[in-house]
């Protein structure tokens, strides 16, 4: 991972701000040189800096209305096969290994009740799964964000 020094830093916050700005406009915006603010974006997406460039859509938009958070165990020797496994299951919107009682915590999307039902039965059927818990998403009360974190790393460099 890269190590941002402010002007990376204001260049983020200012693409955070206006995700659709382009480079003429944020280097307009940040009075640096086109060429520059190019460079800075292609060493930072490079260095794993931007997650994605995929738009955030909502999956009820898509038709698939319920979300539910689905926790997996797993035994660990098929852990990477499973993870392969995941990739393949279109409902599942993200993964991420976790500790504690379970393995992997997977978001997944789905058109109703019997549709998770299915879901959830194809993900207990990828050999190495031992278990899975479900829990339905009720309200999106915090989405996912990275605005204060951006704020506090721009008011305190890393230690």
């Amino acid at each position: 991972m890269a190590s941002l020094d402010h002007v990376d830093l204001e260049l983020i916050a200012a693409l955070s701000a206006d995700p659709r700005a382009t480079v003429v406009a944020l280097a307009e915006k940040l009075g640096m040189s086109r060429n520059t603010v190019q460079a800075r974006m292609s060493r930072l997406e490079k260095s794993g800096v931007f997650q994605s460039f995929e738009r955030s859509i909502s999956p009820a938009a898509l038709g698939f209305p319920l979300q539910a958070f689905v926790s997996i165990g797993v035994s660990q020797a098929s852990l990477p096969s499973i993870t392969d496994e995941l990739r393949r299951v279109p409902e599942v919107i993200q993964v991420h290994g976790v500790s504690g009682q379970v393995d992997l915590l997977a978001l997944v999307a789905c058109r109703d009740a019997r549709h998770l039902f299915d879901v959830d039965a194809r993900i207990l059927a990828i050999g190495g799964v031992v278990r899975t818990e479900t829990q339905l998403v009720m309200s999106d009360s915090i989405p996912y964000r990275v605005s204060g974190l951006l704020e506090l790393a721009r008011r305190e460099p890393r230690r």
